[in-house]
């Protein structure tokens, strides 16, 4: 499980036992990023049906 498994919105928790590391919007994400010189990655939230595949 990644640190989605704690979040409320059922668009998260479909991505809590993905094998990335995703983190929710917060200021933890961005001040993680600025001291380990990372760039923050987003993902704008796309989820489909199998049918819309």
């Amino acid at each position: 499980m990644n640190r989605l498994a704690h979040e409320t919105s059922p668009y998260l928790l479909q991505h809590a036992a993905n094998p990335v590391d995703w983190w929710p919007w917060s200021a933890e994400v961005f001040e993680e990023a600025r001291r380990s010189g990372r760039p923050v990655l987003l993902s704008v939230g796309y989820s489909s049906c199998h049918w819309c595949q």
